[in-house]
């Protein structure tokens, strides 16, 4: 029987010992927490009477799958940023799909070129700026942020954290080594404090008046307007979208691939295709804040509020890419030192 659990050693032992897929059936790794992907599972099998069996992993897909070889029961991973599932792409644990459905519900900016995976939603890298301290107008690029008139006024997270890496890789796209390391060197020193913490600790940061602005993922905002000890946080900041001077705004996206060994591809397929389509993409939107990528799908109310942005139109592939570059760039200007 396939189990939803957390990878430990007994739910690994447990996992080994499964029973084979049976035909009405679809098995999913999942990063993305169990409460964001019941809603979709329910509906999915609501609409086909396949059940899902989802085990969520905190980390180490790629070994497990790689352990599991031939053999993994998995047939279907679900994962945040560009990075991880660009990490199970090239580790060769996927398989590309061919589907008139996916290509018609995910925009090629969304997909990979070989169509291993298919984004889901997107969120938007953002800056938080103080409602108090912070002029309309004052920030309108990513650039900017290397402005001297910010010194002392930026609260960020770690610079090799995962979405700001895959930041850095969008300036590296755009700008090239020189400007990107230049313009890494402007934000280290305009920076309130020694990154730290995630987000929201960003937000707080502002709310307290250690900081003016900071930088991070769009849904954060809805995470903490549905907390009563951060709805104040929220209360105090509100979104700016910036721009990487004439492109667009930073996006990632949760996104879906399906495995090689995929023992129910029929299946798998199915549930791929469900995910992109308008009714599952308003759900999961809806459970975490984020923007559906379906044409004719709209984000929630709540969302759509924090305003309109035209996103850069760069296929996410082609920052992944970049990533190691990046992430080097980061370590060079010792950015968290």
């Amino acid at each position: 029987m396939f189990m939803r659990f957390r990878t430990t050693a007994l739910a690994m032992a447990a996992f080994a010992t499964a029973a084979p897929a049976l035909a009405d059936e679809v098995n999913v790794y999942s990063y993305r927490q169990p409460e964001l992907i019941k809603p979709l599972t329910d509906a999915f099998t609501e609409e086909t009477g396949i059940k899902v069996n989802v085990a969520f992993l905190e980390k180490g897909m790629v070994e497990r799958l790689q352990a599991e070889g031939d053999r993994s029961p998995a047939d279907v991973v679900l994962t945040v940023d560009i990075s991880r599932l660009a990490g199970v792409v090239e580790a060769g644990l996927t398989q590309p799909v061919t589907s008139e459905t996916l290509e018609a519900n995910v925009p090629a900016q969304y997909r990979d070129p070989d169509n291993n995976w298919f984004g889901l939603t997107t969120r938007a890298r953002i800056v938080y700026a103080s409602k108090e301290r912070v002029a309309d107008g004052e920030v309108t690029t990513y650039e900017d942020l290397a402005d001297p008139k910010w010194k002392g006024r930026i609260c960020i997270r770690s610079g090799t954290n995962a979405y700001n890496v895959a930041l850095t890789a969008a300036h590296l796209y755009h700008h090239g080594e020189e400007a990107t390391k230049a313009w890494l060197e402007g934000v280290k020193a305009n920076l309130a404090r020694k990154p730290q913490g995630n987000d929201r600790a960003q937000v707080k940061a502002i709310w307290a008046g250690e900081c003016d602005i900071s930088v991070g993922n769009t849904y954060y905002m809805g995470k903490m307007l549905e907390d009563p000890e951060q709805k104040e946080w929220a209360d105090s900041v509100r979104i700016v979208f910036p721009e990487f001077e004439g492109h667009g705004t930073h996006v990632n996206i949760s996104g879906v691939a399906m495995t090689k060994a995929a023992p129910n591809k029929e299946n798998a397929l199915k549930f791929m295709e469900f995910l992109t389509s308008p009714k599952a993409q308003e759900i999961y939107g809806a459970a975490n804040y984020e923007y559906p990528i379906a044409p004719g799908t709209e984000p929630v109310e709540l969302v759509k509020g924090w305003g309109e942005f035209s996103a850069d139109p760069v296929n996410l592939m082609e920052l992944a890419k970049l990533r190691p570059a990046a992430l080097k760039l980061i370590e060079t200007v010792d950015f968290d030192g």
